[in-house]
């Protein structure tokens, strides 16, 4: 029998079992891909998620994959353009974008080396109930199925999850599907995070492995029907119009990568635990990733549950305890960047929004409290200063 059974080992699930297996739990991990294993991701690392990374003592192995790191960004919208930095968080300014092929590996290897047990190509097919709690799971590998039990078991397989379909996990917060996103890499560009904007239109580069870089496109979820016959041309035309030094880089560069897409950015949070079973990541809360908050905030919660359960996890009395407050911290320490997110997805961002940056780009302290604040490392409700406030009736004044 093991103490937990991690479903899922990417960017939740292994952090998690990581933690836990240091703790001294047993636990056992059970992935249905082998690694390394590419993922659909906007591939960037927050500053609190890279400090996470430091944390978990993997930092190191991250950054020797050679992708750079990323401590300016740059936004640009018609004619105002925000340059900064997001400040450090536990002396980690830079963020990166590692690809998942890479990290997700790392990761992975980093819990079984702490003493996890990882099983690849093997899925859940069901949950094990003893009255009303989850006591383990039943895995399928080839063409094999087994049981084994644990005293919990973490769902951090996605936002398809089969966890949480076996606890019937309602979704406690639902928004419909705002933006649909077309991404390839290509070669030749700068080592710049880079942001543009205009009316329905988003696009954006993430330098990554291998001299490549990332270029996103993001078009309202209504034209998924229209751009999906043929993505490559949509995210070409999207960057001509929007970021139009950036498509002129990419005719002196070179596409490396096929084209990936997605038309199922799906905004919601699940209910987090119950008796027995806990949901991480993308399998409890999913998001636009216009904002590239998922692998950060799928570190944040794997440690969140972490330091919920603490020595715990043997009582059951004490982990149902640990179990609820971890839920409620979730959902409280996620919902502003998931508000913040649903607004910028809105791809249309109003007056106001668009006189608060133009009083922003005057001004390089409050430049890098706003990118502070779109990483996490500056809470959004400490983002409007006074500063801010007198520098806007100025300009509107002037």
């Amino acid at each position: 029998m093991y103490d937990v059974i991690v479903v899922g080992a990417r960017c939740a699930g292994s952090p998690a079992a990581l933690q836990l297996a240091r703790a001294g739990y047993r636990v056992l991990m059970v992935e249905r891909s082998k690694f390394p294993k590419d993922t659909l991701s906007t591939l960037y690392i927050h500053q609190p998620g890279v400090a996470l990374l430091d944390q978990w003592g993997v930092l190191p192995e991250v950054v020797a994959t050679g992708c750079p790191p990323l401590d300016r960004a740059t936004y640009t919208t018609g004619d105002i353009r925000v340059q900064g930095v997001s400040w450090p968080v536990d002396g980690q300014q830079a963020a990166y974008a590692p690809r998942r092929f890479l990290l997700d590996q790392i990761l992975a290897r980093a819990a079984v080396e702490a003493g996890a047990e990882l099983r690849e190509n093997c899925s859940v097919s069901d949950l094990v109930f003893e009255d009303d709690r989850v006591v383990g799971v039943r895995l399928s590998s080839g063409g094999t199925e087994t049981v084994e039990r644990a005293r919990l078991v973490i769902g951090a397989d996605g936002m398809r999850s089969t966890v949480a379909a076996k606890v019937k996990a309602p979704h406690e917060v639902e928004a419909p599907t705002l933006t649909c996103c077309y991404y390839s890499y290509w070669s030749g560009l700068p080592a710049e995070f880079r942001l543009y904007q205009t009316p329905g239109s988003w696009v954006g580069t993430v330098p990554t492995n291998d001299g490549a870089t990332l270029v996103a496109a993001y078009y309202p979820q209504g034209k998924f029907a229209d751009i999906k016959g043929d993505g490559l041309k949509a995210l070409l035309d999207s960057a001509e119009r929007t970021a139009p030094e950036v498509r002129a880089e990419m005719d002196r560069g070179e596409q490396v990568e096929r084209l990936f897409g997605t038309g199922n950015q799906l905004n919601f949070f699940r209910k987090a635990a119950g008796p027995g079973w806990a949901l991480i990541g993308d399998a409890g809360h999913h998001k636009d990733s216009i904002t590239a908050r998922g692998i950060t905030d799928a570190f944040l919660q794997a440690q969140l549950l972490v330091e919920c359960i603490g020595d715990g996890l043997q009582d059951p009395d004490r982990l149902d305890k640990a179990l609820g407050e971890f839920a409620e911290e979730r959902t409280e320490m996620l919902v502003p960047d998931y508000k913040s997110t649903l607004k910028t997805a809105e791809l249309n961002p109003p007056e106001h929004h668009l006189e608060m940056l133009r009083a922003i780009a005057t001004s390089g302290d409050l430049s890098d409290r706003y990118f502070s604040t779109l990483s996490g490392a500056c809470p959004i409700e400490e983002f409007v200063t006074e500063e801010l406030l007198d520098l806007m009736d100025e300009m509107a004044d002037a």
